[in-house]
């Protein structure tokens, strides 16, 4: 199976569906953020790994907590992978920080702090003529 086919993106989606629903509502670890959310999963075309894409929307020390909780409980969600989707070997789960949606606010905010500048230096020009 090559890794952009079409079975390895539909197996990347149930993957990443379970894991939402594991780590929402099945995980009581108090170390997990409440505000945790699998952006991608990446699972191998022989099914054996399967990198875990989060975002913890919080500071550096709650990410780093969130993180050592989901990998202190990723044989318990490897367990509950098996049962509820059908696959050949159930991937061994490798969790990674993405910090992407951080990245994206980030930028939009830069984004207004411009355009405000901008809107506020036009009407200073109208108001001059």
């Amino acid at each position: 199976m090559r890794k952009n086919s079409i079975k390895n993106t539909r197996i990347n989606g149930e993957v990443q569906r379970e894991l939402s629903q594991l780590i929402n509502r099945e995980i009581k670890d108090p170390r997990i953020h409440p505000m945790t959310t699998v952006v991608a999963v990446d699972v191998a075309p022989d099914l054996k790994h399967a990198k875990v894409y989060i975002s913890v929307l919080g500071n550096e020390e709650e990410q780093k907590s969130t993180l050592a909780g989901l990998r202190s409980a990723a044989p318990y969600m490897r367990g509950q992978l098996a049962k509820t989707v059908n696959l050949r070997n159930t991937p061994e789960l490798t969790f990674v920080i993405d910090q992407s949606i951080e990245y994206g606010v980030n930028m939009s905010h830069l984004i207004n702090e411009v355009t405000k500048d901008l809107k506020e230096e036009v009407k200073e020009v109208e108001e001059e003529n």
